[in-house]
């Protein structure tokens, strides 16, 4: 049996290409909100980063996700993504 292709992606802060299951989505949707998109399937623009709390800190001391998205990223999103690596 053929095996099956793991979708890559490339985290906006280390540049690694990972599986998409070790990333975390953040998007901003059509209104100009920025999300943390668990289901990986909401519109909009998307940025990859690093299940790490490393890569959380660097991209929010950096703001790539406020340049890569262009549109500010709400502390309360940074606080949410540590949150889920903790569980």
């Amino acid at each position: 049996m053929e095996q099956r292709k793991i979708p890559l992606r490339k985290c906006v802060i280390t540049g690694e290409r990972l599986p998409k299951k070790e990333l975390f989505r953040v998007v901003r949707t059509p209104e100009g909100k920025v999300i943390l998109d668990l289901s990986s399937k909401a519109n909009g623009r998307g940025a990859y980063l690093k299940k790490d709390k490393d890569v959380i800190e660097k991209a929010q001391k950096t703001k790539t996700l406020d340049r890569i998205l262009q549109a500010p990223v709400p502390q309360e999103l940074f606080d949410e993504l540590t949150k889920a690596i903790d569980e």
